[in-house]
């Protein structure tokens, strides 16, 4: 009983408990490192699966805990979980162990890389389930140093440039979010996001002491939030610190950030700024679609020049992220009833289900370019060719996995993106028009990876390269799954997606 009443507590905190465990396990046991660290990350997965197994689709927010935290300031510690943010909670939960399992190969500082990763979990985790809003502040914070410290030590050669930069980024955007929290609780008296989402941030005329209209705080506030999730997505053309970030960052630490941590600024448009600020997001969505469509033409674009095989995958993560926010757009417009429920929901729950479908697609591409990266030392296209004749298996798996996240039919990316594209046609049929292109340019880009990497003439330096190992596999083997089986049969998540996407509009 009283693991049901604080399941969400124990989902977040249990990551947090094997962190310090590692710290104190000998240093020279680095097997024993491992696999604690792997065996640990599997409790809060089951966890995160039982709580969507029990949730009650339709129900509004479930497994709410509520204790006094700062109560001066009229802060709570406050979590709980929906149909929004369950997937992305169980997501989130399954990315760690299989990244944990791609990371047996880490010999550097062992100790402190996988209690990272485990620190890491609780942040990311923390977002995703906080009913408060400097709950949810501090839990964005948390998320930011490990991923900084995993590139800064453990990345590559530009490391030192790249976490600078992912830090520079992500710290203006948090300076902007906390800016505009001070503001709600200075004159709302509450950081409740509950309580905010009912009656509005600015529903009460509080005071600062400052000659500032309240429709002109209200602004304000609207585009600090925006700002601060648009670098987290990253919107163009706040997304250069990603590709940079990516590509130096060790394998395990891309899966996590494409996979979920740039879901956590998606995941900001639809908790906060759509219910906090409806009248806002309406008037501005045509700017921001037209920044989706720019994102998923301009990343498919880089992606297309690029040379460096993980580099390529990055800039794939702008333009797939461009679909997310076209949904967004659409998404603002609904709530104010200035288009049809059908093609809200459509593109909302497209916009949400992209979210899902591309966390697990980017981890699966990333994976297996650290895979191919750890035998043969490069990146570099150009040096690659006929390493399916050599690992034939490997092949097979980046040809499924490249198919998903260009999005075949009866693959998890189809669906997300038709249904953005399905929801945006009616409203913005200019930006739909234009977003077939970044289609094109998707699948361009990634058969022609493919061909460089997989089919010509095989180097002989790659002659003896050896086969992908079975626990790379294991690690692959439930993203793929995931990606047939919400390809074939999407309504496994789509009925929770759904039920969150009608209250949210309020449909």
């Amino acid at each position: 009983m009283m693991l049901q009443e604080h399941i969400v507590s124990f989902i977040l905190f249990f990551p947090l408990l094997g962190a310090v465990i590692i710290t104190l396990l000998p240093r020279d046991q680095k097997n024993l490192i491992r696999w604690f660290a792997f065996l640990w990350s599997l409790v809060p997965l089951v966890l995160a699966s039982w709580l969507w197994l029990h949730l009650e689709v339709g129900s509004g927010y479930q497994f709410v805990e509520r204790a006094e935290w700062f109560p001066q300031i009229g802060a709570a510690y406050a979590v709980g979980v929906d149909g929004l943010s369950t997937p992305l909670v169980f997501l989130t939960t399954l990315l760690v162990p299989l990244a944990l399992l791609v990371s047996f190969s880490i010999e550097e500082r062992v100790k402190a890389y996988f209690a990272l990763f485990l620190f890491l979990e609780v942040g990311i985790i923390g977002v995703f389930v906080s009913l408060d809003l400097l709950l949810f502040f501090l839990f964005w914070e948390i998320g930011l140093i490990p991923m900084y410290f995993l590139i800064h030590i453990w990345g590559g050669h530009n490391r030192n440039y790249a976490s600078f930069k992912f830090f520079v980024y992500t710290m203006t955007g948090s300076l902007l979010m906390l800016l505009a929290i001070q503001v709600i609780g200075l004159t709302q008296h509450t950081f409740d996001i509950v309580l905010l989402t009912e009656r509005g941030p600015f529903s009460r005329v509080g005071t600062l002491g400052l000659p500032i209209a309240m429709g002109t705080l209200k602004r304000l506030a609207f585009w600090a939030f925006t700002l601060a999730f648009a670098i987290k997505v990253p919107v163009w053309p706040f997304h250069t610190w990603l590709p940079d970030a990516h590509t130096e960052a060790p394998t395990a630490g891309s899966m996590l950030l494409a996979g979920v941590l740039l879901k956590l600024g998606a995941y900001g448009f639809f908790r906060l700024v759509l219910p906090f600020f409806p009248q806002e997001a309406a008037s501005y969505a045509p700017i921001l679609v037209v920044l989706g469509l720019l994102g998923l033409i301009f990343g498919s674009l880089s992606a297309l020049g690029q040379w460096d095989f993980k580099r390529l995958v990055a800039y794939s993560s702008v333009g797939h992220m461009g679909f997310v926010i076209m949904g967004v757009a659409v998404a603002a417009l609904a709530q104010v009833g200035k288009i049809d429920p059908l093609t809200a929901s459509l593109a909302t729950e497209g916009a949400v289900l992209q979210m899902f479908t591309h966390g697990i697609s980017s981890a699966a591409m990333f994976a297996l370019v650290g895979v191919l990266y750890e035998r043969a030392h490069t990146r570099d296209l150009h040096q690659f060719g006929g390493i399916w004749t050599v690992m034939p298996v490997y092949g097979g798996i980046l040809l499924f996995a490249t198919m998903a996240s260009l999005g075949l039919p009866g693959l998890a990316g189809f669906v997300s993106e038709f249904m953005v594209m399905r929801g945006v046609w009616p409203v913005f049929t200019g930006v739909a028009a234009f977003a077939i292109l970044g289609l094109i340019l998707t699948a361009a880009y990634l058969l022609w990876m493919l061909q460089r990497v997989l089919h010509g003439p095989v180097d002989e330096r790659w002659l003896k390269l050896p086969e992908i190992k079975a626990r790379e596999v294991v690690a692959l083997a439930p993203l793929l799954f995931l990606m047939l089986l919400t390809g074939v049969w999407p309504s496994w998540i789509m009925n929770t997606i759904n039920a969150a996407v009608v209250r949210l509009l309020g449909l």
